[in-house]
């Protein structure tokens, strides 16, 4: 009896429902797969020469890329079989979990630093990016907490208080590494929550504009910053020294043109482009596949970013909030890291040091990326059971 009574809870954890798998959403899935595959490619034809400088084999960073894929790929899994009620309950130790790696990493002698920037906690063999850790904890308590305290945001100015400080410190402890890219990406996000939770459009104003004084004081105080940013104005007035990245960047996507010079044949990652499998992987793709290639890239990006919106429209219709908040969160966070890197690429933005999600060469970037996907389709399922099961019970309402 005991066995039997536990089996119904034991397929709710695991997905399943009346011994049958949840609905996913294989469209979504597919372009997400695409888009991993892609990268892989990529990775392998733009770390070439790095590879070689360091003197490893042609292949190292595409192993590498390929090794992490495993995890990532275990980690969306786990996220697709976490009930949201679970994972709801799971929010504050989340925050609390995401807070202590941000404070971890600046402990001195902890936190590994490259380039000038404390980011990563050595782990062994692989080091871990805490920002990207923290920004999906951070994500998913604020949907906790919006799903709670949304209703009341319309009337008081009080729930704001405790996200309020939430982000200060997180706002501090990413300053510090420092890791302005991930500040933006995070900030932006969670304002957007609270406008999709009901916050009035004049105090999401004024928070914009408050943030962007807040912007406009950090690239000036930070030489380097200004540096960067004067660097953007005009690349070609110093093209060896503060505009040479950008240059670089232009160039490989200006050689490109239409079709692109051929997979495996750019030029510009041959010792040319820094950060050529990372930060500027978009670049190199310019090159190698031509616009086409860019708008092919594009568009699974728009579809993936348009269907979390859409999962999270349908979740808030049926009163699924944190779903919903969440999903949004999701497609907002997706949306803007990819558009951030694109427009870098593309010398619209000014250079920051962000991945291109699912694609760009980096294991904490691609765990966390395709663990925001599992999360997206478990909301998605959920909402679908939902339905179904609303279906179920009108169907045997008597009339």
């Amino acid at each position: 009896m005991r066995e039997h009574s536990m089996q119904p809870r034991l397929e709710a954890m695991l997905g399943y429902r009346q011994g049958l798998p949840l609905e996913i959403d294989r469209a979504l899935l597919g372009c997400v797969l695409v888009l991993l595959a892609f990268g892989l490619v990529m990775v392998a034809s733009a770390s070439v020469s790095v590879a070689e400088e360091h003197n490893q084999g042609p292949l190292h960073y595409f192993i590498r890329q390929g090794i992490y894929l495993l995890p990532a790929l275990v980690a969306g899994l786990v996220a697709f079989r976490m009930p949201l009620r679970v994972l709801r309950a799971l929010s504050v130790p989340l925050l609390v979990f995401g807070l202590f790696l941000l404070m971890l990493v600046l402990i001195p002698g902890v936190g590994h630093e490259a380039n000038g920037a404390i980011r990563w906690l050595p782990l062994g063999v692989v080091n871990l990016q805490v920002s990207e850790v923290a920004r999906v904890c951070l994500l998913i308590y604020m949907a906790a907490y919006l799903e709670r305290c949304g209703v009341a945001l319309q009337h008081s100015f009080k729930p704001l208080v405790v996200p309020g400080v939430v982000l200060t410190l997180t706002a501090m402890l990413l300053l510090a590494q420092p890791d302005f890219g991930a500040l933006v990406v995070l900030f932006t996000t969670l304002g957007s929550l609270l406008f999709i939770a009901g916050l009035p459009l004049l105090v999401v104003f004024l928070m914009m504009l408050a943030g962007g004084g807040l912007v406009y004081q950090l690239i000036f105080s930070s030489p380097y910053r200004l540096e960067r940013f004067t660097a953007f104005r005009d690349p070609w007035a110093d093209p060896f020294d503060t505009g040479f990245q950008l240059t670089q960047s232009l160039i490989a996507v200006g050689r490109g043109e239409w079709f692109g010079v051929g997979l495996g044949n750019s030029v510009q990652k041959l010792f040319y482009l820094p950060e050529a499998h990372t930060d500027f992987l978009f670049a190199v793709l310019a090159e190698e596949l031509g616009f086409i290639g860019m708008a092919v890239v594009i568009a699974l990006y728009t579809f993936i970013v348009l269907r979390a919106c859409l999962i999270g429209s349908a979740s808030l219709r049926v009163g699924q909030r944190f779903g919903g908040l969440l999903a949004y969160g999701i497609a907002v966070s997706i949306a803007l890291q990819a558009f951030i890197n694109m427009g870098v690429n593309l010398g619209l933005l000014p250079t920051k040091g962000l991945t291109l999600p699912l694609m760009s060469y980096g294991g904490s970037s691609l765990v966390m990326s395709v663990a925001l996907i599992g999360l997206l389709l478990r909301i998605d399922c959920e909402r679908r059971e939902h339905d179904r099961d609303g279906g179920a019970v009108a169907h045997r309402r008597p009339a």
